[in-house]
């Protein structure tokens, strides 16, 4: 019972039309799909892979590994992306191998190409044990019959029988993003650390987009490699999905926003999966977690009169939802719904036809 793969993505009106006090510190950024690199640190390659749709590409990394490279994160799996992988294998990375994949999460952005590239240079995939098996669970999913769970919990939210049916039809769809996983992997654990090219880098992990989230982060090189869980422009999608009806993601988003403040120093530069690498790490986690609380405010005080989750999107995203997003749009509204359930906050009742209403604790339902 889950959704094929969309964007991470949405533009939320809790996002700032500028980034803070955010620095660039990259004046050119390497053409998407042309084998060409930019070094952003002694050993380390900054490569973007073609990604269509509104983010249009995804930033990969290659770091020095003694007589090859590992590449942190893949791009989707598509034939434009492996054309693109062949030119950096022949260009930027100047025909050394490939020592290891390091993927920071399961979506297929990030991991699609993962299996691929572990089976051509025969080597490990390494990421953490969650994302491994969800990913391998989404994936056996293709080709799948829409289950009653997931019909159900979208006409719980208010949707219509043409979206519902929108739903049956993209079902199972995630896995032909990705290509076959290896069957093994070397898991990464929180905290731990480990040499790439005879420097340190440390796993730290974060929940609420995914599963269980790795970032990098290597002192002596003064880089984090956040992935989708630190984003300069935008804000990653954190969703509840069908799967999970009653889980509280905002929650552990938040939580997992404030660790990686607690635990890695503002004096990094980030290499975050979209948009340009950046400094201000602590002012964009200080403008993220006041973004979404700005966003739960709105969201309570609409919910003054009962609302279904179809009812609340104006409180929460900047542009109007389409069929297209309409999906994402109500796993990340259930997110903020859930959140203030939790906090007391909100109360929630389902009528006879299946539908959940959502009111303020403040009002009659």
């Amino acid at each position: 019972m889950r959704d094929g793969f969309e964007d991470d993505t949405t533009e939320s009106v809790s996002e700032p039309k500028k980034a803070g006090r955010l620095v660039y510190p990259f004046e050119t950024a390497p053409e998407q799909g042309s084998g060409q690199a930019v070094e952003v640190a002694p050993g380390v390659l900054w490569l973007r892979m073609p990604l269509g749709g509104s983010l249009q590409f995804i930033n990969v990394w290659a770091i020095e590994d003694g007589e090859g490279w590992a590449v942190v994160d893949t791009g989707v799996q598509t034939r434009e992306t492996s054309q693109a992988w062949r030119a950096a294998f022949a260009e930027a990375l100047g025909g050394k191998p490939i020592t290891r994949v390091i993927v920071t999460h399961l979506h297929p952005d990030h991991i699609g190409l993962a299996g691929w590239m572990t089976r051509k240079f025969d080597c490990r995939l390494w990421m953490t044990r969650l994302e491994y098996f969800q990913c391998r669970m989404l994936v056996a999913d293709t080709g799948r019959e829409a289950p009653e769970d997931g019909v159900r919990f979208f006409r719980a939210a208010g949707w219509d029988e043409d979206a519902i049916e929108n739903y049956k039809a993209r079902f199972g769809g995630f896995g032909k993003a990705i290509y076959a996983l290896p069957d093994s992997y070397r898991r990464l654990s929180d905290g731990e650390e480990f040499d790439i090219g005879g420097r340190t880098w440390r796993v730290v992990t974060g929940q609420g987009h995914s599963p269980d989230h790795a970032c990098l982060w290597c002192p002596e090189l003064k880089l984090l490699i956040s992935g989708d869980q630190v984003l300069p422009r935008i804000s990653s999608n954190v969703s509840v999905f069908p799967t999970e009806p009653d889980a509280d993601p905002l929650s552990d988003w938040l939580r997992s926003l404030a660790k990686v403040k607690a635990t890695v120093p503002d004096e990094v530069i980030v290499l975050p999966a979209h948009n340009d690498p950046f400094e201000g790490l602590h002012t964009r986690i200080d403008a993220l977690i006041s973004g979404h609380e700005r966003g739960l405010a709105r969201l309570e005080k609409k919910l003054s009169e009962r609302k279904r989750v179809v009812d609340t999107f104006g409180a929460l995203f900047a542009r109007p939802i389409g069929p297209d997003l309409l999906g994402m749009a109500t796993g990340e509204a259930l997110a903020h719904l859930n959140c203030l359930i939790r906090r007391g906050r909100v109360k929630r009742e389902v009528d006879g036809d299946g539908v959940a209403w959502y009111a303020a604790n403040s009002s009659e339902v």
